[in-house]
């Protein structure tokens, strides 16, 4: 199975780097006047980074899926993430300054629609 983004077809040997870094939980403690213990929990609903990173050696993508994956950049809509295990996940673009990270894997001055890039794709869980 492989890993789809708004039915963009992604490389399947992508790396979650991210995926334990997250937690749900959400806990403030506080003091009182009295030196009471306050503490409040609680869960967060969204807001997970997915961070699925390539490299020079594995998870190239060829400029053609590129440009698809920067068109998408001008959307602010919500896509749909499906990873090769069949999780599925309602996600956006990171707000991040470079959301896609992309480098030739052979610099051409011209490169063709066919020519292999590495891949490192910063997304936010909505």
């Amino acid at each position: 199975m492989s890993i789809t983004l708004d039915g963009i077809a992604l490389p399947e040997d992508l790396i979650w780097t991210d995926e334990f870094d997250w937690s749900p939980r959400q806990q403030k403690q506080s003091y009182t006047l009295t030196g009471a213990l306050v503490v409040e929990l609680g869960i967060k609903q969204k807001g997970r980074s997915m961070t699925l990173v390539g490299g020079e050696q594995a998870a190239w993508i060829e400029r053609s899926v590129l440009l698809s994956l920067y068109a998408k950049l001008d959307s602010a809509s919500v896509m749909t993430l499906t990873l090769n295990d069949a999780r599925v996940f309602s996600v956006v673009f990171s707000a991040d300054s470079r959301p896609i990270d992309a480098a030739l894997i052979i610099d051409y001055s011209t490169p063709a629609s066919t020519d292999w890039y590495s891949l490192t794709l910063k997304l936010l869980q909505v």
